[in-house]
């Protein structure tokens, strides 16, 4: 490899292209080729990145053959994942896949399997964790700020989803649900934080507000738009999800507070301020949380940029990657079984969507 890390990017809708943007800013990189079976896309992600027709394919496959790339980004969409993943890992080149990892669990387990010769650095894309005030607030958990941590409580009240190309996001099918879609975030978080293993979801949710009045090919989008979803851990620790997707009027799209037996950190984003309270004294005290790092701030509060330039880091040292394919998984499996406490109307357990069935 040369000192240039050449980066391929597949899939160029709006999240591509926001990856491109980001590596247009990192320094020693630079996008040599897209794919994208779209043309709109082809042409959206070939002018972002600056490149001509030789780097750009309508099939990944012969992305990946061109010898272009030195890593790759898969940001197509979430159902396929599970065709163009093993395909990137197989070759051997460097990749980082955009959330969720697949749309159900046994995708994600058959793409980690693929991973298990390799190697090269199999990042998971969860820019969540490196937006500055939730990174902090991390941080402050894992410094013992909060004590032993007891109860985390994660908010996302905002917009609805997107227009993407073809309306795939409109049908659970495509994205495994929206509480795999757009929460696994929130559930990898969960993790995060709690540093132990689920035991059990309980969830409720329902489409309330969101494209009931759409209909693509006779068929009304069946994504859910608000619901609750608590689960417990294996260390006593619980935490909740409460997300409503009709919330425009929200001050802050994202409110996150973990209360411990000392303490409470919260993290309010886009304000980007952590607020700190103690049990002892009742003092509170609240900080704006910048990172000077961030040289693009794109759609997610510079968290992409910062995503990328760990996974460049370990690109260049040969380091083991930060957010592994099996977090990727485990915050899928999360999203699953509150799809399914939800549908059947009952606590579900964690093993019975991580354990792989008996033949």
């Amino acid at each position: 490899m040369t000192d240039i890390v050449r980066y391929g990017v597949i899939g160029t809708g709006m999240m591509g292209v926001e990856h491109i943007l980001n590596i247009n800013e990192l320094d020693g990189a630079v996008v040599t080729a897209i794919s994208d079976p779209d043309a709109g896309s082809r042409t959206a992600g070939a002018e972002a990145a600056g490149i001509g027709d030789d780097g750009v394919f309508s099939d990944h496959r012969d992305l990946i053959a061109s010898g272009r790339c030195d890593a790759v980004v898969v940001a197509s969409p979430n159902y396929t994942h599970i065709d163009i993943l093993p395909d990137v890992l197989h070759a051997g080149l460097h990749v980082l896949a955009e959330k969720p990892l697949c749309t159900t669990v046994e995708d994600c387990r058959t793409v980690i399997e693929a991973a298990e010769d390799y190697d090269g650095v199999a990042w998971m894309g969860m820019e969540y964790r490196y937006k500055p005030p939730i990174a902090r607030l991390v941080e402050e958990v894992s410094e013992g700020t909060a004590g032993r941590v007891h109860m985390v409580a994660i908010r996302e009240h905002r917009f609805p989803f997107l227009v993407k190309v073809g309306n795939w996001n409109r049908f659970s099918r495509n994205t495994g649900g929206t509480l795999v879609e757009k929460c696994c975030h929130f559930f990898d978080l969960m993790n995060l934080i709690t540093g132990a293993e689920p035991v059990r979801v309980y969830a409720s949710g329902g489409q309330s507000v969101n494209h009931l009045d759409e209909e693509y090919d006779g068929e009304v989008p069946d994504i859910l738009d608000n619901a609750y979803v608590i689960v417990d851990y294996d260390s006593g620790a619980r935490a909740m999800l409460d997300l409503c997707m009709f919330a425009e009027g929200s001050r802050n799209e994202q409110e996150i507070a973990v209360t411990g037996d000392t303490g409470k950190v919260e993290a309010f984003v886009p304000e980007s301020v952590v607020r700190i309270g103690r049990r002892s004294d009742g003092e509170v005290t609240e900080f704006e949380v910048v990172d000077d790092r961030v040289a693009y701030a794109g759609l997610h509060e510079g968290s992409s940029y910062l995503e990328h330039l760990d996974f460049l880091e370990a690109i260049r040292n040969g380091t083991s990657p930060k957010v592994t394919l099996e977090d990727g998984m485990r915050a899928v499996a999360l999203g699953v079984a509150a799809h399914r406490s939800i549908d059947e109307g009952r606590p579900v357990m964690w093993d019975e969507v991580i354990t792989r069935p008996m033949p």
